[in-house]
């Protein structure tokens, strides 16, 4: 086996994390769903979800038989919800036509891209094959010297060449998993982005960056453009009863765009008239609110106008969707600001 390889397995057993709760077995639809989970997220926030999610839908064909309103709530706070979508559909698709065997069966279903597949056919089924997650990324960037943008085509490809010719030799394919993890986990807690600690870490020997003191400057990456700024005003109106129960106007937003298919206030739009109107009650102004939240490629800056109306009794005159009256247990899929703001209110 390779001496780079070598020295990332030895320690992998040693020092790496084992506890976690996807790792107690090689099954499947937990492996798969915590790597889905794992893009772009720390592994800190993760594990809550995991866990409830898997309570919620305990099983591959728990969750294909669910309402995506259902999947979608349980992921709620999360972020990225193309992943929770993406995440129905194949489960769908696997109870249909069955779980994958290899790194090419995985990354034909949806969401689930070529470092993702990798990474669940070696925990899975063993399979010798190479992963590039961000971690990875830099790692091999920091200890080959990379000088090509990482964030970049060419940058990619080069990580890639790496990465295969790093793998354990096909012989001590039995620890093809150990290195896998042990990567990801140099990545997550020695080689990280600023202040590495390099001297916990095993790969000194073979790290280009740290022989050369460049360690600060790898890896290389294209300066991202600056966000874009959004601005939204929401209106949040709540009616009350006289027997004191209270309601709250939400509206589902369509299947594609930054909060597809999860529940969020309505645009305040045509103003106070309109809402008036269409609740049917006069609405008495609250004062407004505010919140920012960034998004991968801009930052929305939203203003909400507060409104209470009074009625006989809820539920009030049914709406046409996607507007509907939902009450206060905020158990629907709401972005995780907008959950927030009505748990403050």
């Amino acid at each position: 086996m390779p001496l780079f390889a070598t020295a990332v397995v030895r320690w992998q057993k040693k020092y790496g994390r084992h506890n976690l709760p996807w790792q107690q077995d090689n099954d499947a639809y937990k492996v798969w769903l915590s790597e889905i989970m794992l893009q772009q997220t720390q592994v800190t926030a993760v594990i809550p979800y995991y866990l409830n999610f898997l309570r919620r839908f305990p099983t591959l064909a728990v969750l294909a038989r669910a309402h995506e309103s259902s999947v979608l709530a349980a992921w709620s706070g999360l972020g990225y919800y193309a992943r929770a979508r993406n995440l129905h559909a194949a489960a769908k698709q696997m109870l249909r036509d069955g779980i994958p065997q290899d790194a090419a069966g995985w990354q034909a279903l949806p969401g689930v891209g070529k470092s993702t597949a990798a990474a669940v056919a070696v925990f899975v089924n063993n399979e010798r094959c190479a992963i590039l997650d961000g971690n990875v990324k830099r790692v091999l960037a920091r200890t080959h010297l990379c000088d090509e943008l990482i964030n970049t085509a060419a940058g990619e490809e080069a990580l890639w060449q790496i990465a295969n010719a790093q793998l354990p030799a096909k012989r001590a394919k039995q620890d093809i998993r150990a290195y896998t993890q042990g990567l990801m986990d140099l990545g997550a807690n020695c080689c990280r982005p600023k202040q590495p600690l390099c001297a916990q870490c095993p790969l000194t020997a073979h790290c280009l960056a740290y022989q050369s003191d460049v360690v600060a400057d790898y890896p290389k990456r294209r300066q991202a453009a600056a966000k874009k700024e959004k601005t939204a005003h929401f209106v949040l109106i709540r009616a009350q009863s006289n027997d004191n129960k209270e309601t709250l106007l939400l509206q589902k937003q369509a299947s594609k765009g930054i909060w597809g298919g999860l529940w969020s206030l309505p645009l305040y739009a045509n103003g106070k008239d309109h809402w008036q109107q269409l609740v049917g009650a006069p609405l008495t102004a609250e004062g407004t609110s505010s919140f920012t939240h960034t998004f991968t490629h801009f930052r929305l800056t939203a203003t909400v106008s507060h409104y209470r109306c009074t009625v006989s009794s809820v539920p009030l005159v049914a709406l046409a969707p996607p507007l509907r009256w939902c009450n206060k247990s905020l158990s629907l899929a709401l972005p995780a600001p907008i959950k927030t703001l009505l748990q403050q209110c």
